[in-house]
């Protein structure tokens, strides 16, 4: 039995458990695109792909709704891969595990997916209702959003006929998105430096430090909370214990996406046989200090030492000082918080991702800002600071901010039937992180855009969730749009 059913509306659960069912990680989109293609040709809908791989789905207006503009729902297919260091999950192979949880639909020890499957849920729901009505309509699927927004990077300019584009990709319900931050990537590469001749074995004990338990979160949506990075935690814990003990450190590991604050990380250490209880009371009392730091915005902290085989080689010191310096002096949070709207960043970073490698430890951090100006400044400082640590640095090609457009058709349709349905108004906004309607508005000069969508909360993290009342909600005020939507 699928463990959706029992919930409204029915066809929608249907088409996400369908999508949850087939393995869909960023860039490995193939078997999502065929399982859209399937779905799309069983209904008779006219279909094709760009050369990227984006996949539009086309159908005709129902009778009466001709003469009015042609709509694109949009959403991506791709998902952020997340697991809990306890649970065995293949993303490759293996489907999301949803289940229904009160009011709420989460996963088993993963990320859900429904950033952003349940936007795609929703434009496969609208074409194959056969009751809904609606202008001529296009559902653009797109690639890689996740990792670098690729897919709409490489959009096929001319594969569009809309002129009206509802993104299903924003997260709070009730609020309709109008703007949204740019953003770029920094990466650092450091070749790893080992000692010639390694006497860890006799010299030393070796030590697993981890840092785990921590909330993660999206780095767009949640930067603003100060919640704690897991990669800057053991930077930091590992730069005092230099300045303690004469420690030898082998790896460091911590975070897999770049825009997801890292919830997990882990190092291996050597310390001194005559050194081990005071360096366990060290990451103890480091413990103690982190937690009073961050109180309540961090209830499952936890950070610990814990006998580990002895590696086969350690870094030797001098790149290790170099490289936890660098790394120790990476910012990481809300840089500039925006001068008109109170409490919302203008520019922030996110420490991203540390990755031991056979002969390179590789750092990415990834900028946001609705400045250009100064999401180019930030990124310029963290490649100066990787740079001064001995790495070789670049910065990613980015992706634009979407400008808000107050004056938007879309936008007022939408105020005037949410006010219509729910008896307030909506709340109208711009957003920090980043959404793919600007790289479709390059694409597509003049085409107006609105983004909303239903709650979902802690995306990127294993305790995504998806709220269902709010959801039932999202798909009908779709479908009463599209039922507003202007004349040609």
């Amino acid at each position: 039995m699928a463990a959706l059913t029992g919930i409204e509306p029915k066809n929608l659960w249907r088409n996400f458990e369908g999508l949850c069912s087939v393995p869909h990680p960023s860039k490995k989109e193939e078997k999502i695109i065929a399982y859209i293609e399937k779905w799309a040709e069983s209904n008779g809908f006219e279909h094709e792909k760009d050369e990227v791989g984006n996949l539009v789905v086309r159908k005709p207006a129902t009778p009466g709704m001709e003469n009015r503009l042609p709509v694109c729902i949009q959403g991506h297919v791709d998902m952020v891969c997340v697991k809990n260091s306890d649970t065995e999950f293949d993303f490759d192979t293996q489907g999301i595990q949803p289940y229904i949880d009160g009011n709420w639909v989460k996963a088993r020890g993963t990320t859900l997916g429904a950033d952003n499957g349940i936007g795609v849920a929703m434009g496969m729901t609208i074409m194959d209702s056969g009751d809904m009505p609606h202008p001529d309509i296009e559902l653009l699927c797109t690639l890689d959003e996740e990792t670098g927004l690729t897919g709409a990077v490489g959009l096929s300019p001319t594969i569009l006929k809309a002129k009206v584009l509802i993104n299903l990709d924003s997260e709070e319900w009730g609020h309709f998105t109008i703007g949204c931050a740019g953003g770029a990537n920094a990466i650092g590469t450091f070749k790893y430096e080992a000692k010639p001749v390694c006497n860890c074995a006799t010299d030393c004990k070796s030590y697993k430090l981890t840092v785990k338990g921590l909330r993660g979160g999206h780095s767009g949506i949640e930067i603003h909370e100060d919640r704690a990075n897991a990669v800057k935690l053991m930077t930091r814990l590992i730069y005092n214990a230099m300045e303690k003990f004469d420690i030898c450190m082998t790896s460091i590991d911590g975070g897999d996406k770049h825009n997801a604050i890292p919830h997990e990380c882990f190092a291996v250490v050597g310390v001194k046989p005559e050194n081990e209880a005071d360096f366990k009371a060290f990451v103890a009392k480091f413990l103690a200090e982190a937690k009073a730091e961050y109180t309540k915005r961090e209830p499952g902290m936890n950070i610990f030492a814990e006998p580990c085989a002895t590696p086969s080689r350690c870094m030797t010191k001098e790149f290790q000082t170099r490289f936890i310096k660098s790394l120790f002096a990476v910012p990481h949070g809300v840089y500039h918080w925006s001068p008109d709207i109170p409490g919302f960043p203008q520019t922030s970073l996110n420490c991203a991702i540390v990755k031991t490698e056979e002969d390179t430890i590789e750092v990415l951090t990834s900028q946001r800002s609705s400045l250009e100006s100064e999401k180019m400044d930030i990124s310029n400082k963290v490649k100066v600071i990787l740079e001064l640590g001995g790495a070789t640095a670049s910065i990613g090609d980015g992706y634009p901010s979407w400008p808000p457009n107050a004056d938007s058709h879309i936008l007022s349709i939408g105020k005037e039937v949410y006010k219509k349905i729910y008896g307030k108004d909506a709340v109208i906004e711009a957003i920090h992180a980043g959404l793919e309607c600007g790289l479709v508005g390059e694409k597509y000069p003049g085409m107006d855009m609105i983004s909303f969508g239903p709650n979902l909360e802690e995306v990127h993290t294993a305790n995504e969730r998806v709220d269902i009342p709010s959801t039932e909600k999202c798909f009908h005020l779709v479908g009463e749009l599209l039922k507003n939507i202007p004349l040609k």
